[in-house]
């Protein structure tokens, strides 16, 4: 045996947005035995897999508008207008359990679009949470995932950016310096959610206790390569996995520390099984 010593991240795992989220699933799951939903309920396969089990059905927004007389869940991420339209035409009852940060920033940018402010989202272009944003404002804004994407755009003299919920505090504000020394007047809104930030500085001081660190978090998961990024700064020996089968004991010595942690939807039951599964090896 390896001898590990084997510690678990506690503010790792579901941020309060995806827990609401499963709760709600599992609730009508336990009551009703199945429950559509529109898009992962978390961009995590392994705990998408474990609600599939227990009837949850993943659909997408063509077959939501196959459907009638159904119940369909609105996960973390949130939804563009167009959806809400399209369950009143079909009378599908939405259980939406929309992150109440996302719901927050969803108003800003349709206040700020009613301005008539040149909207720039900090963000990924296709991501769940950025469709129902740019939702909002009729798809009139610019998505951008750095600022050398900004590169071949007509940017205005005066822009208003947002930022996705998940992004990176540090590289928001390295981008809002960058734009204001070009002399562009920045009305910046740093609309990262305050539980993904304080994780940031969190993971900071924990990956750097221990000799190595599984980081782990589903591939689609965009919070996931920034905090994993975030822990390979400063503990150059982390590992990035999905799942448990990803696990490899030949990357440890024989009684190492080693620390385990991941993103917002990252479940703890995860981590734990990682965390036994490493024990006995």
């Amino acid at each position: 045996m390896l001898n590990l010593k084997l510690t678990i991240d506690q503010h790792s795992g579901f941020c309060f947005g995806v827990v609401y989220a499963i709760q709600m699933a599992e609730e009508i799951l336990q009551s009703q035995g199945y429950l559509y939903c529109l898009g992962d309920i978390v961009h995590n396969d392994e705990e998408v897999n474990r609600l599939k089990r227990m009837g949850l059905i993943t659909i997408d927004h063509n077959h939501l508008s196959t459907l009638k007389d159904e119940i369909v869940l609105i996960r973390a991420h949130g939804e563009p207008p167009s959806t809400y339209q399209t369950a009143i035409e079909n009378n599908i009852t939405l259980v939406d359990a929309t992150c109440p940060v996302v719901l927050k920033l969803q108003n800003r940018i349709k206040k700020s679009f009613d301005n008539q402010e040149n909207i720039f989202l900090f963000g990924k272009q296709g991501h769940a949470e950025v469709k129902g944003l740019m939702g909002q404002i009729h798809n009139k804004g610019v998505v951008f995932a750095d600022i050398d994407e900004l590169e071949q755009t007509a940017i205005p003299e005066e822009i208003t950016v947002y930022t996705q919920t998940t992004k990176s505090k540090k590289r928001f504000g390295e981008i809002t310096k960058i734009l204001r020394d070009r002399g562009i007047k920045v009305n910046a809104h740093d609309t990262i959610c305050t539980q993904v930030a304080d994780r940031d500085n969190e993971l900071r001081k924990f990956a750097c206790k221990f000799d190595k660190v599984v980081f782990v978090a589903g591939t689609k998961s965009s919070n996931g390569k920034v905090l994993y990024n975030v822990c390979k700064e400063v503990n150059e020996k982390t590992f990035f996995v999905s799942s448990l089968n990803e696990v490899n004991p030949a990357w440890f010595n024989d009684g190492e520390s080693v620390g385990i942690c991941g993103a917002t939807s990252t479940p703890m039951w995860l981590m734990e099984d990682i965390r036994d599964y490493l024990a006995s090896a």
